[in-house]
């Protein structure tokens, strides 16, 4: 039977404090800055970058292709389930996808992981199951691992979803430092409200 958790906020709060702490002195430098070099390199080439996840991690998809697309990285999302379904020709042979799973074990986006390499694309899997399905049908691995999400039931993604993030924000910094990417570049990209009026120089 599982403990009761006499306070609920409090056990959140730090067990994600916990948890990034962990990921943020875990996560493999060298390996996030072979993937920008990757992507870089990618990019050159004409190939584009594309985020999906399936879930929770479908709305995180959304938000990494924004963040990556303001930053000098152009990408877009890319639904997992659509894939199989016709979206795989949103891709062209050489393009990279970013597949993000807590597990590495949902069908759905295994199924497509399969379908894009089949296709040509290079798939970085973002996880924290390096040993998983997921991890395994990918050419590249971030791993993103947390002991225990925090929620009441323990099940609900929370720890893992700010894990991911985590690895993503900090390639998505590899990339923008290492493209030089200027505040007139931010600006271009971002030219409204209150980041447009900060970064227009």
């Amino acid at each position: 039977m599982s403990q009761k958790i006499v306070n609920p906020l409090e056990h959140f709060l730090a067990t994600a404090l916990r948890e990034v702490g962990e990921v943020s002195q875990s996560v493999d430098r060298e390996q996030v800055a072979q993937i920008a070099s990757v992507i870089r390199n990618a990019e050159a080439g004409g190939a584009r970058v594309h985020v999906t996840g399936v879930g929770k991690p479908e709305h995180l998809a959304h938000y990494v292709a924004s963040l990556f697309a303001s930053t000098g990285t152009p990408a877009t999302f890319l639904h997992a389930t659509e894939t199989l379904h016709g979206s795989l020709g949103q891709l062209t042979p050489g393009d990279i996808v970013i597949a993000i799973s807590n597990s590495g074990e949902t069908v759905e986006l295994i199924d497509a992981a399969k379908a894009l390499t089949a296709f040509g694309a290079r798939v970085i899997a973002v996880t924290g199951e390096r040993q998983s399905t997921l991890a395994s049908a990918s050419e590249f691995v971030l791993e993103a691992r947390v002991n225990e999400e925090g929620g009441p039931l323990g099940l609900a993604p929370r720890a893992s979803i700010l894990a991911a993030l985590l690895v993503l924000m900090a390639l998505s910094v590899e990339l923008q430092a290492s493209k030089g990417f200027s505040r007139e570049d931010y600006h271009q990209r971002h030219p409204a409200g209150s980041l447009g009026r900060r970064s227009k120089t």
